[in-house]
C-alpha cells in the first residue's frame, strides 16, 4: 500500500484528518483478518458519499443542460454515477494501490474488484465532504466524474443498457434477451449477484451487482461489448 500523503498530493487535497482518509480506503474484509485495527471500515461514508455525489452530479447537470427534460437528465445523472463510471474513475486515480483489503479480497481482481473501487470512490468522496466541505467534494466530482459527461453523449453511453441490448438482439436475432440469476450470496444488508443475459440458449455474458437489477444492467452492458453492438 502507497502512502496516503502521495494521494493527497495527487488529488490535490490535505486532509485534517488523515484517519477519516484511511477509513476511506478500508474495505470490511480487512477488518475481519485484523481484529487489533482501530479504524473503521468505509460503508458509512460510502453511504454519504453516494449522495454527495448524486446531489452534485444533479445540480451540474440542471445547471448546464437547461434545454434538457427531467427523464434525459435522469439518465444522464444514472450514466455518471454507475459502478463502471466510477470504478474507472476510481482505476484512473490508482485507488487500488491504496486499498486496505483481505487477503482474499486482494487476489481477487475481476468484476467484484470493480465494485469495491466503486464503492471507495464513494467513500472518498464522503471523506472529503466530511474533512473539507461541499464545495471541496464538488469540486472533485466536477474534476473526475462530471469531465466525462461529454463522452458519454458522444457514445449514447446514457442509454439504459438493457433496452439497448434488448433493440440490438430483436434486430440481429428476432428475439427477446432473458436474465437468469447463476449466483447469489452474502446477508440481507450486502448482497451480491451474478447474472447471465441470455439470448435463446446462448449465454451471451454475465455481469454483477448489489441487486438484481444492478446484476442485469451490467450483464446487459457487458453483452453489448461481446457482441459489439455498443
Amino acid at each position: 500500500m502507497k502512502e496516503l500523503s502521495e494521494f493527497e498530493k495527487l488529488i490535490d487535497i490535505k486532509f485534517k484528518s488523515k484517519d477519516l482518509l484511511l477509513e476511506a480506503f478500508t474495505h470490511r474484509s480487512y477488518l475481519n483478518e485484523n481484529s487489533d485495527w482501530k479504524g473503521n471500515h468505509n460503508e458509512r461514508l460510502e453511504f454519504l458519499g453516494d449522495a454527495v455525489l448524486e446531489l452534485a452530479v444533479t445540480e451540474q447537470l440542471f445547471s448546464h443542460f437547461t434545454d434538457k427534460a427531467e427523464g434525459d437528465l435522469t439518465s444522464l445523472r444514472a450514466a455518471l454515477v454507475n459502478a463502471n463510471m466510477l470504478s474507472e474513475a476510481a482505476q484512473d486515480l490508482g485507488l487500488n494501490d491504496y486499498l486496505l483489503l483481505s487477503r482474499g479480497e486482494a487476489k481477487d481482481l475481476g468484476r467484484a474488484r470493480q465494485y469495491i473501487l466503486a464503492n471507495t470512490f464513494e467513500a472518498l468522496i464522503g471523506a472529503i465532504y466530511l474533512d473539507r466541505g461541499y464545495a471541496a467534494a464538488d469540486k472533485f466530482i466536477k474534476k473526475n466524474i462530471l469531465s466525462r459527461v461529454d463522452d458519454v453523449i458522444s457514445k449514447k453511453l446514457f442509454r439504459d443498457p438493457k433496452s439497448l441490448f434488448q433493440e440490438r438482439a430483436q434486430e440481429a436475432h428476432g428475439v427477446t434477451p432473458k436474465y437468469e440469476v447463476l449466483k447469489e450470496w452474502g446477508p440481507d444488508h450486502n448482497k451480491h449477484f451474478i447474472v447471465g443475459v441470455y439470448i435463446g440458449k446462448e449465454l451471451v455474458a454475465e455481469g454483477e451487482g448489489p441487486s438484481k437489477q444492478e446484476a442485469q444492467a451490467s450483464a446487459a452492458e457487458e453483452g453489448l461489448r461481446t457482441k459489439k453492438w455498443n
